[in-house]
Order: structure tokens, then C-alpha cells, then sequence
């Protein structure tokens, strides 16, 4: 399937290994392990693995998976912010929407851009029925790109056995996100 999305302001395409420098500064950041976790990423070899075993494995494996985003600039090639897209999860009974975008990038729109331009195309190519999209209690940014995507809030409980509680949101992934965000 092919998941190259273009928005107004953005590209999201299925990583390659070459992507693998912005993957190290991304992973590394203070916010990605606070919010998302420590992925162990400290060199590039790690950033290459991480892609071939994390989205690479979910396209083969789904169908779908985290997605390079990049910011469309003028005259330029794209410059990557972050990624996105649909993840799956033993934990949970549907795909979920998941992002992380580098923190000089935050406050403009950009995550909830290119979720809701994921999950359009999730609609359109997978045909799922629900979505849902977890994160940290404290993770306040991500809890209202969640609500503005049209998920609500279902419940608070730990997905894995000593891991801590995360909010999980679920939304029909039939219904459209709002037009005030959707792509195009």
C-alpha cells in the first residue's frame, strides 16, 4: 500500500534507512523519553535498526506503521520534524495513532496535520473501523491533538505489566476529523 500523504504543509512517507539521522535526534530528545520512552537509540547503527525492526517490520507485518514526516519548504527538499501514523499494539484491540515531532516544530499544527491526514488514509486504504491513540496522564499536548482528531477519553489503566498508567482515547475511524484540520 502506498502511504506517501502530502498535506498543505507537509510530506509523510514509510521511512527508509537513510532517514536514520533525524530518527537519532528525534529518539534522543528529553521530551521522547519523558513522554514516549528511552528507546535505547544512541548511534546511528541503533537509528537503522530501530527503523528496520519498528516501521519497516510494521509495513511488512500491518500494513501500516510510524511514517518520516517532513516540513515542505520553498524551493527545498522537505525537512524531516517527526513521524507519525498507525501503530499496533498487542495491548490494544485496533490500530493507534501515534506521533512524536521534535520540539522546535511544536505549536503549529503540525502534529494534528499530518494525524489527521493518517488517519483519512487509513480510512480510505484499510477500512478501519476505530482508532485509538494512548499517552502519558501529564502529556497534555498530545491529550488535545487527540481530542481535536475527534478521539475521546475511555479510560486510565497500564497496557503492560509494570509499565505506568497511560490515558487511552478511542474514536471512530469511520467519522472524519473535523474540516477545521483536515488535510488538503
Amino acid at each position: 500500500m502506498n502511504w506517501d500523504i502530502e498535506t498543505p504543509r507537509l510530506i509523510l512517507r514509510e521511512f527508509v534507512e537513510t532517514d536514520a539521522p533525524m530518527v537519532l535526534e528525534l529518539l534522543n530528545e528529553p521530551s521522547f523519553h519523558e513522554f514516549i520512552g528511552d528507546r535505547g537509540v544512541r548511534t546511528m547503527d541503533d537509528a537503522r535498526r530501530y527503523l528496520r525492526e519498528g516501521p519497516m517490520t510494521s509495513y511488512a507485518d500491518h500494513g501500516h506503521g510510524l511514517l518520516w514526516m517532513g516540513l515542505k519548504r520553498a524551493g527545498a527538499a522537505p525537512v524531516g520534524i517527526g513521524m507519525c501514523g498507525l501503530v499496533r499494539r498487542p495491548s490494544l484491540p485496533g490500530p493507534d495513532i501515534g506521533f512524536a515531532v521534535t520540539p522546535s516544530y511544536w505549536g503549529a499544527g503540525y502534529t494534528t496535520e499530518g494525524a489527521a491526514a493518517v488517519l483519512e488514509r487509513g480510512r480510505e486504504k484499510l477500512e478501519i473501523t476505530s482508532v485509538y491513540g494512548i499517552t502519558l496522564p501529564h502529556n497534555t499536548r498530545s491529550i488535545r491533538v487527540l481530542e481535536k482528531l475527534g478521539l475521546e477519553f475511555v479510560e486510565e489503566k497500564s497496557l503492560d505489566s509494570g509499565a505506568p498508567p497511560v490515558r487511552i482515547f478511542r474514536g471512530s475511524a469511520l467519522s472524519r476529523a473535523p474540516e477545521a484540520i483536515r488535510p488538503g
